[in-house]
This record gives structure tokens, C-alpha cells and sequence, in this order.
């Protein structure tokens, strides 16, 4: 197993790496600053133990990094108090003073950047080069809701008689309940948590059991920001503890509204908790993505896009390509050129290694899903053109397929893992009809060179984000979110401040004018 032990003002811990074909064992050694590396969970601006505690494991070796406290409904329900009652004193703080604090929190996110970035590599499994681009974007929210935070304008409206003013003011809507993911245990904290402290919200963050070290350093990041105690707070748990921790953050009438980022069945168990409170709700929920290449599409550019959309955290993201439709005239050179280029630039490995461009994916589990859609593809008449297997641990090789159709498991469910199912297709509307008959529709990619084309496809695309001739679109600048059953609400951009602010209409009568 792993080692962990302190030297001075840095934390240690020894792994070793599963062995990979080609791939020599050998260990490394994780070091990132003691006061980064934190077990506890943040409630109140303390840190608090629990009366037990939970692994966390490196999804590379399946050893375990360290235990962290596993807290349950009693400490969830402390932790919503705690906001609440820090939500009157932080709501009365002027922007300004909210958009320095935050603008701190960012400065310390960027000044630690390559112990935070070691922490995703170690719990997530991402290469090093993945997670220093996550924390990079992680830190463009802290920026961008610091600005937009003395940017939250009301309206005085013209009244229909002389004697009223009306006024619409925007008001926090309280404390928000922040329920994150694995696979970007940083940037999905402070896509949220950023919007909300902005506009004058406290929150409680429950981190994906897989990956609760981020979302701890974080908070202690805040603490050291001089953002006050219980305005944001974070409650780790295991896998046994979610729901009944879940259920809490979703249920307590102290809570205003709920954030949530992961899967659609589970945003949809929420929501009918939520319900019971009718409080506001925000889901960021599965997608399905197609990418659709054209016959007038430069070729090298959008096998680059698929590489780029596709590989990322080896292809566990949320906006990752899953469905790969290529128009039959260059259908065959796609395939040949893709292949080439799987086979040049993508390695298998630890996240440590700076050779590595594909990790480990988050567990077992996951392998497993990615396994029984190559094999009911190939069962149902799929070509194996590259990869197929999977190796020790969680590692599954990067995998490509053709003659693809629309029945097999890999075109009707969201994959989370590298594979690329390629379909050919004849004409634009086929295409159309194949990319939105999906019940999810998150983000979707295409490839093009016809300026009249580009206007049809992006407006007739069912999804709530399109890239054009490019495949990767996510930016702090740009509204995030989905349609059909991939969500409610948008975050990020002008737009992820709404979700955290009520408007209040003011009439003022009886004015001598």
C-alpha cells in the first residue's frame, strides 16, 4: 500500500505503479504542502472529524491515499445551519468587498496550482498535464464571478401611472447546496461556489466520494482567502453515506437551492427530493454528445477535434464526443487518419509520468461499463479496428470501431470511457435525426466547411452547446448546460449568477410627481 508521512511542511506519499505492458514498475512520490493535504471536513470555518472515516484511493493502483472523515446527515445538517447563519452577515457585505475576497481565493489557487493540480492526478488519476489545465480553468471561475460580482444590476421600470415607481431588485436566494463530481473535482466546485459566494449565497459542498482531497483543499484555500467562516463549507462522505447525505442537502428547509453535477438517474432522484421544499435547482445531468463530420470538413482539423473532445480525462467528461457520425465519402480516410493518430499520440500510464496522456479511468466499475459496450458492439457486428482490451486495474485501451450502428449500446448510452464508435451516414438530415434522437442533449460537435451548413446544423442541433470546427468549447465566458434531460439552468458566464438570485418587484405608490 501506500505511504503517507510529513517532512516539515510537506506531505509525502509513496505509490507504486500497476504494471503496464511496456511499462516498467516504479514508484512515486507525491508531495504537496501539508496544510493542502486535508482529511477533515470544513464546517463553520473549523475543521471537524468524523466519527469514522473512508478510503480514498489512487484509481492507478487501487491503493489507498489516505482516509477522510465520513460524515453523515448529523454533520450535513450542521453544516447547512452554519450557512444559514453565515448567509445573513455575508449577503450584507458590499460586492466590492465579496469581489476582493474572491479575487484572493483565486490568487492562492494560482500560487498553489502544482500541489492542487497533484491532489487530481492522485485521486482522479488524470495526467499531470489534464490537471494543470483543470486548475487553471478551476481558477478562471474565481476570476470571472470576482468581476461579475459588482456587475448584478436591477431595473427600474417605466410604471403604466404617474404615481409609481417600480423597481425588480436581485437578491441571494440563500444557502446553496453544491453536490459535485469526480471527474473534475475542482473546476466543478468553483463553477458553482464562485456564482454563488458573488452574489451573496453561502454554501455546502458535498464532493464525489472518489475524489473529496480537491474540494477540502479548497476550503482551506478560502479560509486563507479571508472568506468567513460558514459561508462555504464542505461535507466529505463514502459511497454508503451519498444518498442519506444527499437526501439532507436536498430536504433541509434551511437550504434555498441545490447545484448538482453528475449522472441523469441520480439528478432525478434529487430533484424529487428538492421538490418536497419546492426550492430552486440547477442540474448540469449526462450527455450523450455526437460529433458529426461532413464531407466538406478539412479532414486533419476534425480528426485533431475528435482527438482533443474525445481523450480528454480518458474520455470521462460530461461533454466528451460519444456518438462519431462521418459522412460516407470520407468516411474511410477519417477512420485511417484517426487511427494513425490514436496510435502516435495517445499513452497509457500513471498521471504522474509526464509521458502520459490516458489514466486510469475512476474505478472498476467504470471499466466494466466500457468493456460490456465494446463487447455488445462487436457482438452485433462492429469492427475492432484498434484497442478493445482492458488492462490492469481500471486501465481500458483507447478503442476504436466501425460499422457502427444505431442499435448497439454504444450509440443509445453515454460511454465515459475512450472509445470512439464510428457510423457512416449519407446525408445531412440522417444525420440530424441520428445526433437528436437521444433523450439527453448536452453538447454536440461538427465539422464543416459550408458557411450555409454550419447555420443549419448549429441551430437544428438538439444540445444546449455546439462546437463548430472545434473540440473543446468550454470556457469560463460561455454559458454550460444542457437541454432535454441533461439539465436544468446554465453556469458560468454573465448567466451563472441567475441561478443564485431571486428578483423582487418593489412598487412604489402614492408619489407626488
Amino acid at each position: 500500500m501506500g505511504s503517507l508521512y510529513l517532512v516539515g511542511s510537506k506531505c509525502f506519499l509513496n505509490r507504486i505503479r500497476p504494471g503496464l505492458p511496456n511499462m516498467a514498475r516504479r514508484a512515486y512520490t507525491l508531495d504537496v504542502c501539508a496544510e493542502l493535504l486535508r482529511t477533515q471536513g470544513f464546517i463553520n470555518g473549523r475543521w471537524v472529524s468524523a466519527a469514522s472515516t473512508f478510503p480514498v484511493l489512487d484509481p492507478a493502483t487501487g491503493k489507498e491515499l489516505v482516509q477522510v472523515s465520513d460524515f453523515g446527515p448529523r454533520e450535513a445538517r450542521d453544516a447547512v445551519v452554519a450557512a444559514h447563519k453565515a448567509f445573513h452577515s455575508w449577503k450584507c457585505q458590499t460586492p466590492k468587498e465579496r469581489s476582493l475576497l474572491l479575487r484572493k481565493w483565486f490568487d492562492l489557487v494560482n500560487q498553489n496550482k502544482e500541489d492542487l493540480a497533484k491532489l487530481i492526478t492522485a485521486e482522479c488519476g488524470k495526467p499531470m498535464k489534464e490537471s494543470l489545465g483543470e486548475i487553471a480553468y478551476s481558477a478562471s471561475f474565481l476570476e470571472w464571478f470576482s468581476e461579475e460580482a459588482r456587475r448584478v444590476y436591477g431595473d427600474i421600470v417605466s410604471p403604466a401611472v404617474k404615481d409609481r415607481k417600480i423597481l425588480l431588485l436581485k437578491q441571494p436566494v440563500g444557502v446553496a447546496s453544491i453536490i459535485t463530481p469526480w471527474n473534475f473535482p475542482s473546476a466543478m466546485i468553483t463553477r458553482k461556489v464562485a456564482a454563488a459566494l458573488a452574489v451573496g449565497c453561502t454554501v455546502v459542498v458535498k464532493p464525489a466520494e472518489d475524489t473529496p482531497l480537491s474540494a477540502l483543499a479548497l476550503a482551506e484555500l478560502a479560509a486563507q482567502a479571508g472568506i468567513p467562516a460558514g459561508v462555504v463549507n464542505v461535507v466529505p462522505c463514502s459511497r454508503e453515506k451519498a444518498s442519506a447525505v444527499g437526501e439532507v442537502l436536498c430536504t433541509d428547509p434551511l437550504v434555498a437551492k441545490v447545484s448538482f453535477t453528475g449522472s441523469t438517474a441520480t439528478g432525478k432522484i434529487l430533484l424529487k427530493h428538492a421538490a418536497e421544499t419546492v426550492k430552486r435547482v440547477s442540474m448540469e445531468l449526462g450527455g450523450h454528445a455526437p460529433f458529426i463530420v461532413f464531407d466538406s470538413a478539412d479532414v486533419d482539423k476534425a480528426v485533431a477535434g475528435a482527438m482533443a473532445s474525445k481523450f480528454r480525462n480518458s474520455g470521462q467528461t460530461c461533454v466528451c464526443s460519444n456518438r462519431f457520425l462521418v459522412q460516407q465519402k470520407i468516411h474511410d480516410v477519417f477512420v485511417e487518419k484517426l487511427g494513425r493518430a490514436m496510435e502516435a499520440e495517445l499513452r497509457l500510464g500513471h498521471g504522474s509520468d509526464p509521458a502520459t496522456t490516458q489514466g486510469p479511468l475512476i474505478n472498476a466499475r467504470a471499466a466494466e461499463k466500457v468493456e460490456h459496450q465494446i463487447a455488445d458492439a462487436v457482438s452485433r457486428g462492429a469492427v475492432l479496428l484498434k484497442g478493445g482490451k482492458r488492462l490492469e486495474g481500471s486501465f481500458m485501451q483507447p478503442t476504436l470501431l466501425s460499422s457502427v450502428t444505431s442499435d448497439m449500446l454504444c450509440m443509445r448510452e453515454e460511454t465515459f470511457g475512450p472509445l470512439v464508435p464510428v457510423m457512416k451516414f449519407k446525408t445531412e438530415e440522417e444525420a440530424l435525426a441520428i445526433a437528436n434522437a437521444s433523450p439527453v442533449g448536452l453538447a454536440g460537435y461538427f465539422f464543416s466547411q459550408d458557411i450555409s451548413q454550419i447555420w443549419r446544423v448549429a441551430e437544428q442541433l438538439e444540445v444546449g452547446m455546439v462546437g463548430v470546427n472545434e473540440g473543446l468549447i468550454s470556457t469560463a465566458e460561455a454559458s454550460f448546460g444542457g437541454v432535454k434531460q441533461s439539465g436544468l439552468g446554465r453556469e458560468g458566464s454573465k448567466y451563472g449568477v441567475d441561478e443564485y438570485l431571486e428578483v423582487k418587484y418593489v412598487c412604489i405608490g402614492g408619489l407626488a410627481l
